[in-house]
């Protein structure tokens, strides 16, 4: 009997480690609760054992719609031993029309919904005292002063200006959380209230197209992979309006080792090209009213969802050279993820003609299109200050995700 609760004992174990050898546990369970995924892919997957030897995932269509056309929705079964049900996962099908590809850096400018502190100290110019505020930190967003909006800095110096108290409530985010407090003012030796602040309400700079998708006589776009912030405390700025303008790369700062390099571009407000209006923790998104400049017609792709992506050879495109051009990278590592997030993809940049003209992944390059095996399935995002050979990227369908 002892031997027989030993001999069970250890097919037991024996058992477990066998299924934990064989099956991609955590890459199952880190899943999102609903993703983008195609038929090709489903197939793909399985013909790899992306989630291991003893798993099958399954596709199963929600509605089959008349026609030629496939279900637009439906659901992911994985299976064990190809019968037992481990989990199921709400998917969305990837759309099978082509988008044009992205690659040329464009000039953004974005006025913000709120105003940005941009120091909390001031010098007041007659004394030359300085004052400062100890409860708004540099990089909050102030968007309400007793219960009144704030759009733009005027707003805010129409309030201050009128008070006859000596506190306002502040409503402002700090690090993504909204907060609100009463905030003491200042006054001059005019006797004048003043907040002790710094604050803008306009940002400018440059980011990278990653993809367009025409929609009838419109022009979708997504851009740059990640959030544009106030560089602080990484808020993501509120958008009030955001506009687009083809720009021209005047020069390139190479990438060095703990100093990451950049494109510099200058651009002008005749050439605006579109606008956006999502500023999101995976990208802009907005539409294009011309075209001509920032893409060619003749490069096209469907997109990829996250099970397209595997570590090995890729691609990204980029326009750095004055050509949209191919570089080749290695990818590293795929991430587990159930939020989106900018940091879906470690890379590598390993053409030398890339590394020669930038060092590798430069400031501005965000946003350029990373493909593999034909497919759009990521975007870069961001360099690794340590080595700018290497870069993260967005996945794309978390970019489609927001588009729609």
């Amino acid at each position: 009997m002892k031997y027989n609760r030993l001999f069970l004992m250890v097919m037991v174990l024996f058992s477990i480690l066998f299924l934990y050898n064989n099956i991609a546990f955590k890459k199952i369970m880190y899943l999102p609760n609903d993703f983008y995924v195609s038929y090709d892919e489903v197939y793909e997957s399985n013909k790899r054992n992306s989630f291991g030897k003893l798993v099958d995932i399954h596709l199963v269509q929600d509605e089959i719609k008349t026609g030629d056309e496939r279900a637009e929705q439906g659901e992911i079964i994985f299976k064990l031993f190809g019968i037992l049900p481990i989990k199921k996962v709400n998917v969305k099908i990837l759309p099978e029309e082509e988008v044009y590809v992205g690659g040329t850096p464009m000039g953004l400018a974005l006025h913000s919904n709120g105003v940005v502190v941009v120091s909390n100290s001031m010098i007041l110019a007659e004394s030359g005292k300085i004052i400062k505020n100890q409860y708004l930190n540099t990089g909050d967003v102030i968007t309400q002063i007793n219960d009144k909006e704030i759009h733009c800095i005027e707003d805010l110096e129409n309030i201050v200006s009128t008070v006859k108290e000596d506190n306002l409530n502040v409503k402002f985010l700090s690090k993504n959380q909204v907060y609100e407090r009463e905030i003491g003012l200042i006054k001059d030796s005019e006797g004048n209230y003043k907040m002790g602040l710094w604050v803008k309400d306009d940002f400018s700079g440059v980011g990278t197209l990653s993809f367009v998708k025409k929609t009838g006589v419109s022009y979708q776009f997504g851009a740059l992979g990640h959030p544009i912030t106030n560089g602080q405390n990484e808020n993501i700025i509120p958008i009030s309006t955001g506009e687009v303008y083809s720009c021209s790369l005047v020069d390139i700062a190479k990438g060095e080792k703990n100093n990451p390099g950049e494109l510099r571009c200058v651009f002008v407000e005749k050439n605006k090209q579109g606008e956006f209006n999502k500023n999101t923790n995976v990208g802009i998104f907005g539409q294009l009213e011309n075209v001509g400049s920032l893409i060619d017609i003749n490069k096209t792709a469907i997109l990829g969802g996250r099970l397209s992506v595997k570590p090995g050879k890729a691609k990204i495109v980029s326009k750095v050279s004055g050509m949209l051009e191919e570089y080749e990278i290695e990818i590293i590592k795929t991430s587990y993820q159930t939020e989106a997030s900018d940091k879906s993809i470690v890379f590598r940049v390993v053409d030398k003609r890339l590394l020669e003209l930038t060092g590798g992944i430069v400031q501005g390059m965000s946003g350029s299109p990373i493909m593999q095996d034909g497919k759009i399935v990521g975007a870069v995002t961001h360099v690794f200050v340590s080595d700018p050979t290497k870069g993260f990227g967005v996945y794309s369908d978390w970019m489609l995700e927001q588009l729609n």
